[in-house]
């Protein structure tokens, strides 16, 4: 996981702290992030701001044990977000749990989202001619 988000990322410095499971299921898959802020962040912003993103959904209701599960996120192209709360390791760090479909969201609609946000920005670099 460290090595593919600075592949991603481009920047072989970033800093990473994760665990990875294999668990039985048969689709999709879950990650517990902690993101460091360079300032504080709230809980209520940071639910604010993932709501508002297109492909997350937010789903966190404690008060109902509403929180993202592989079987909820098979067969929809949502991220699923939920578990947001502050790190309390880290004075600017946000922690969260999410579950996506692995089918779609690790594979051919991730790919194509890329592509299609590449193109929205212009990205694509017409080939050196020969």
């Amino acid at each position: 996981m460290l090595n593919e988000s600075r592949k991603i990322l481009h920047d072989e410095n970033l800093l990473v702290s994760a665990t990875c499971v294999r668990v039985p299921v048969e689709i999709s898959h879950s990650e517990s992030i902690q993101i460091e802020f360079e300032s504080s962040v709230s809980v209520k912003d940071a639910m604010l701001v993932l709501a508002n993103y297109d492909g997350v959904k937010v789903v966190d209701d404690p008060t109902q044990n509403e929180y993202p599960m592989p079987l909820s996120a098979t067969g929809i192209d949502d991220v699923l977000v939920g578990r947001i709360r502050k790190d309390i390791a880290h004075e600017n760090g946000i922690v969260l749990w999410l579950a996506c479909d692995n089918l779609r969201k690790g594979a051919a609609l991730n790919a194509l989202q890329i592509m299609d946000e590449a193109l929205r920005r212009n990205a694509f670099k017409p080939a050196a001619k020969r």
